[in-house]
């Protein structure tokens, strides 16, 4: 049984969801009603011998179910299992494993003890970072990414405790599973990536807040009074120190850059006015004492908010900003020098001299900071990433008609395949040698072309150290990636724009009534093109009736929105290479008119056909 549970999205997926997959069991929820209740929507309905809470954000392999089924079969005491979990880039998930957050070792975790010392059986047991990850052991909480369990055994103990809107829900039914005299297991013989979203990013406060309050309400059902009392304390604890942590870190990641540049600017005029003044005044002299005191500070301090105005301090940004403001900011200083009393008037070429290491400074910094991992100051998003595609000849001619979409500034390098081919850059068994003698930024893999088992296995010989990687999955118009659970997802992706919403309904009556009326009106010019002309005439009343329209479908879909019959289809393309960014699935979820008048246009002369 598969069954998705949609709390509330707006991308108008569940049409395509309901379209494409009729055997599906859609459940369309009218608000967020949570982790919980949405996932006990659908374990009601489950008449399975298994149930498993799976994440939309996850990849699996392709024997996945068969070994976990199979691992649980053998094993009547289980009632519980988890698989290990990497992220995009190959990295294991500690969530994999981890033990019951008593106030003892809830305390390692929160501050920073089981991080210190990760493999100590006692202050690494969140994690249980002494367990082998790649050997299977009981543990006591499974992850609610991929929870599978027994259905007799949730039947035993009751559902998702629904007053867990997000989080804790998937430690609480751990916990009860093991009361009731059951074992959960942590398998790692089948690995999955597990994506992690917008709405878990780790480093915000408003997952420490959720994240922590789920805690206080699991240590007020399990615990015992004084207990639970000392947990509650110790996570309002906690709360309140990451909450300042957290403040503190946004506060000093806006002031770090700015504040360096106004440093490096002011020491640059420290040490350039006595160089200069040396010149300026061979018999001795120098500039008064407010030089440095006043008008320098004003300087540094237009200069920055030039920058800022400019945009040269978010993060990343583009390699001009910075470089903008400054031009601006020595652009004011310039005007306001010129009404300045004469007293007030020190140097002009001075002034310029000072700007002119603004610039130099300015860049140097940012260079080293870069090189140093001290700042996250990065130019890489607006530089055009150079990507390769593993892929079939098909498959990457949409995969690149993806990319195309989503307006990403990029340089496709090539082709990899399995087996070395004429028009590739490398084979599948030489992906590192491909990516460093080619400088490649990014790999995309086709999930059609390249199995998930095995691209789960390069990701994790390719490590850290190498390119980022996305997956394409099969017939969808995204592609997904992630370098760290820590952010969130590298996720480029083309809006689902059905054919059978309501907009794109009247979209393509007009098309449908205008092109038959043109030709009409100006038939003795067609008549000359197109081969079968009775029929063609034919086309052109039927489809103004409503009959007919003149694109749709290559064939009949039950699968797919109903269409009218269709005269034309992306299959009368002559160029092979036109066809292989069309599909009947891709024409239905991002219905374009345009893409209606390029297969007119490429296909007009047989306009004649019958519908098909």
């Amino acid at each position: 049984e598969i069954i998705v549970v949609d709390n509330n999205s707006v991308d108008n997926s569940t049409q395509m969801v309901s379209a494409c997959f009729p055997s599906v069991i859609l459940i369309s929820n009218k608000k967020n009603v949570g982790f919980s209740k949405a996932n006990n929507q659908a374990i009601r309905l489950s008449k399975a011998e298994y149930v498993l809470l799976l994440n939309p954000d996850t990849v699996v392999e392709e024997d996945t179910f068969t070994k976990v089924v199979k691992f649980m079969d053998s094993k009547p005491n289980a009632g519980g299992l988890g698989v290990k979990m990497i992220d995009g880039k190959g990295d294991f998930l500690p969530e994999s494993k981890r033990a019951l957050p008593t106030p003892a070792v809830s305390f390692y975790k929160i501050f920073g003890l089981s991080r210190l010392f990760p493999k100590s059986r006692k202050f690494g047991k969140y994690h249980l970072g002494y367990l082998d990850k790649n050997q299977t052991h009981e543990i006591e909480i499974l992850s609610g990414a991929f929870m599978l369990m027994r259905k007799s055994v949730l039947d035993k103990i009751g559902l998702l405790d629904e007053n867990f809107f997000m989080y804790g829900e998937d430690i609480d039914l751990s916990y009860r599973i093991i009361k009731a005299g059951y074992k959960n297991y942590y398998f790692p013989k089948t690995t999955i990536i597990h994506y992690k979203g917008e709405s878990t990013k780790k480093g915000s406060l408003n997952y420490v807040y959720v994240f922590y309050n789920a805690m206080i309400i699991f240590a007020k059902k399990h615990f015992s009074g004084k207990n639970a009392k000392l947990f509650t304390i110790l996570i309002k604890s906690a709360i309140w120190f990451r909450a300042l942590l957290s403040i503190g870190k946004k506060i000093f990641k806006a002031v770090f850059l700015p504040l360096a540049d106004a440093i490096s600017f002011f020491f640059g005029f420290y040490f350039i006015k006595p160089i200069y003044e040396n010149f300026k005044f061979p018999e001795g002299g120098s500039y008064p004492e407010e030089y440095l005191k006043f008008a320098v500070p004003g300087y540094i301090i237009i200069w920055i908010l030039s920058v800022f105005f400019y945009g040269g301090y978010k993060r990343p940004t583009k390699i001009k900003n910075p470089a903008k403001g400054l031009i601006t900011g020595t652009l004011i200083i310039l005007v306001i020098y010129s009404l300045l009393d004469e007293a007030h008037r020190y140097s002009r070429a001075l002034l310029l001299i000072g700007a002119s290491w603004t610039f130099i400074s300015s860049y140097l910094l940012r260079f080293i900071f870069k090189l140093l991992k001290i700042n996250e100051f990065s130019f890489k998003k607006f530089k055009k990433q150079r990507i390769a595609v593993v892929a079939g000849n098909d498959e990457k001619n949409r995969i690149i008609n993806i990319l195309d979409r989503t307006n990403i500034k990029y340089i496709f390098v090539g082709r990899i395949s399995k087996k070395h081919q004429t028009d590739t850059i490398g084979t599948l068994d030489r992906l590192s040698e491909a990516i460093e003698v080619h400088k490649i930024d990014e790999i995309i893999f086709s999930l059609q072309d390249i199995g998930s088992q095995e691209i789960i296995k390069h990701i994790l010989a390719l490590g850290k150290k190498q390119a980022d990687i996305k997956i394409a999955p099969h017939q969808t118009l995204s592609l997904i990636g992630s370098n760290s659970i820590h952010t969130s997802s590298d996720f480029y992706s083309v809006d689902i724009n059905a054919i059978n919403k309501p907009e794109n309904i009247r979209k393509k009556r007009i098309f449908d009534i205008t092109v038959s009326i043109n030709f009409i009106f100006l038939l003795p010019l067609f008549l000359f093109i197109i081969k079968n002309k009775k029929q063609f005439l034919k086309n052109c009343f039927s489809v103004l009736k409503g009959k007919n329209t003149w694109i749709g479908y290559s064939e009949r879909h039950k699968k797919l929105p109903k269409l009218k019959k269709a005269i034309l289809s992306y299959s009368d393309l002559k160029e092979k290479k036109i066809q292989a960014v069309y599909s009947d699935e891709s024409y239905a979820k991002n219905y374009k008119i345009a893409d209606d008048f390029k297969i007119l246009f490429n296909s007009i002369k047989k306009a004649g056909k019958k519908p098909a």
